[in-house]
């Protein structure tokens, strides 16, 4: 073959390439969606993009439900449920066997007092006896002699009275040794200490080698026990909201530390003070602890009213989360979309959102916000 003709053969064949690769192209240009182009405008609240159609649009739904308060707050005990440990006697703190924070049973031992109270009242509590068996043979004598006419009535009637007030003075001796809860069989200088309830230890005024007793530290509550089986949300709610809440009226309460747990707790007092800086009143929500509520904690109340309002709802993905606030995007014209700020509200099934500020129902939104603004921060 001459090179005349090799040559032409290899230029048809690169024609053909050519030809072939322009008709892929051309099908492919034919088959494929246009690219979303976003057009960057001065409001930035504005998105412009070349083929709104792949951003559908819906109507914005409506339903009617309560209006919903939402205060924060945080979680007390319940001071009826807050026992404090006391000793009566005082004395030194010695073999310590709590600390601040230990979950103790009643009756548990807590501590020792070694205290010269004890002494002290032993002391009188023999006295008294030692005066009590005298002043009763003194009176037996008496009665035998004024049954023989030896002495007179009035005699008689002193041996008595003597007998009565020394059976007084051992009782109160003998109730002493108990307050201290010393056995007065078996007397010794230490004073034991238990716990009276179940519950936490949220309170410590003593430590080993401590004095104790009012006498010596000034206070006679060793240790502050709490029962935290139900507890206390207190909220603080403005003077304009007030009316909205009654006595017995349920919450639902969530915590920041357990996000997805919801706890119902009701109203059982309103504070009748206002903060004169700020303008609430204190709130108190009882509820009963699962094992997970902790003194301190943050928590967020939510009150239903009685009476419901219309409100808007769309669907989810409609909502667009971005920095902690909520966005939807409504159709601006002209191929744009305007981002509005909304407050959303609780979820509905069927992958629905209610909206409580922002929107209004039968307006037109864009059915997923997070597609639409991804498409427009590339």
């Amino acid at each position: 073959m001459s090179r005349k003709s090799i040559f032409l053969l290899f230029s048809c064949l690169a024609f053909l390439s050519i030809v072939t690769a322009c008709k892929k192209e051309s099908s492919s240009a034919d088959t494929a969606p246009p690219a979303t182009t976003v057009v960057t405008t001065g409001d930035m609240s504005l998105v412009s993009v070349d083929h709104p159609e792949q951003f559908p649009l819906v109507a914005v739904d409506s339903m009617d439900a309560p209006s919903e308060l939402h205060v924060t707050g945080s979680i007390f005990p319940d001071i009826s449920r807050e026992v404090p440990v006391i000793t009566l006697a005082n004395g030194r703190v010695v073999n310590l066997k709590t600390r601040l924070d230990d979950n103790v049973k009643k009756g548990q031992f807590l501590f020792s007092i070694e205290s010269p109270d004890i002494s002290n009242a032993f002391n009188l509590y023999l006295k008294a006896a030692n005066d009590e068996q005298m002043n009763n043979r003194a009176y037996a004598r008496a009665q035998e002699l004024f049954d023989h006419g030896a002495i007179s009535k009035a005699m008689l009637e002193q041996a008595e009275d003597s007998e009565k007030n020394a059976k007084s003075d051992l009782t109160a001796a003998d109730e002493q040794l108990k307050i201290y809860g010393v056995d007065k069989d078996h007397p010794r200088p230490i004073v034991d200490v238990y716990a009276p309830i179940t519950g936490v230890v949220v309170a410590q005024n003593v430590t080993n080698a401590a004095a104790a007793g009012v006498s010596l530290s000034g206070s006679a509550t060793a240790f502050t026990i709490a029962d935290l089986s139900t507890v206390w949300a207190i909220c603080d709610v403005y003077e304009s909201d007030i009316a909205k809440l009654s006595l017995g009226q349920e919450a639902k309460i969530k915590l920041n530390a357990y996000p997805d747990r919801v706890l119902t707790g009701h109203i059982s007092d309103i504070g009748p003070v206002l903060d004169p800086s700020i303008r609430t009143a204190k709130v108190r929500i009882e509820l009963g602890n699962p094992g997970i509520l902790k003194l301190g904690m943050f928590v967020t109340a939510t009150f239903e009213s009685r009476t419901k309002n219309t409100y808007p709802v769309v669907p989810a993905d409609a909502i667009l989360h971005l920095h902690d606030r909520e966005w939807v995007f409504v159709p601006a014209g002209d191929k744009q979309f305007k981002r509005i700020e909304v407050t959303g509200g609780k979820t509905l099934p069927d992958n629905r959102q209610l909206v409580l500020s922002g929107i209004a129902p039968g307006q037109k939104v864009v059915s997923n916000a997070l597609l639409l603004e991804t498409a427009g921060s590339q």
